[in-house]
């Protein structure tokens, strides 16, 4: 699966949309060419999530995209995702791995090159980094900074395909992209465009 970790990497979070459909927003995404969703619902319970994720579970299907899960290996266990993103606080990724089936993306977040390197011993399909230029869409007291240099330092030290997350949008993909980033994570780029379709196929272009 890890050569799959590439392009456009939407998370879809209901609170990030604007009080639209999340669904509709991720149908939108991938058809502006997310090559991978995210769902992410940080407030409501998993029972109450479980409609709309597979819902988007459908669409990535449809489109030959990845689906990740946030935080909840059981949710994405449930919704037959591709795989499931944790955090340094969530259940580690060694953990996790026993939990899940061999070919399952463990996507991890990270912050710098120990932590990085921590997560892809441990088996890490992927290797998030962040945040590289802040993000408004994480509790700010959570938030830790990172930088485009950081992520080239990351990505020169490790094998795995390195993700960049945090405050990207089409004024500064490109510089991501430059440092190395294998696939670029975006929340409120996509979520809270005018048209998430149109914003996401900008922001493939810059791969191009």
């Amino acid at each position: 699966m890890n050569e799959h970790i590439r392009g456009l990497y939407v998370i879809i979070d209901p609170d990030a949309c604007r009080g639209r459909d999340a669904v509709d927003v991720a149908r939108r995404a991938l058809e502006g060419g997310a090559a991978m969703l995210q769902w992410r619902d940080k407030r409501r319970e998993k029972g109450l999530q479980l409609p709309q994720a597979r819902a988007v579970r459908d669409l990535t299907r449809e489109h030959d995209a990845l689906l990740i899960v946030n935080d909840h290996a059981d949710l994405s266990l449930a919704v037959d995702a591709d795989g499931v993103h944790v955090g340094q606080g969530d259940l580690p990724v060694a953990v996790v791995r026993k939990l899940v089936p061999p070919d399952f993306v463990v996507g991890c977040s990270t912050n710098n090159l120990d932590e990085a390197r921590a997560a892809e011993v441990a088996g890490a399909s992927y290797i998030a980094v962040g945040a590289i230029f802040g993000t408004a869409s994480k509790e700010p007291e959570r938030t830790r900074t990172a930088s485009p240099e950081r992520l080239r330092e990351v990505k020169a030290a490790i094998g795995t395909p390195v993700v960049a997350i945090g405050g990207i949008n089409a004024s500064n993909i490109g510089q991501v992209l430059a440092a190395g980033a294998d696939a670029v994570a975006v929340i409120s780029a996509v979520c809270a465009a005018d048209d998430p379709k149109a914003a996401a196929a900008e922001l493939v272009r810059a791969f191009n």
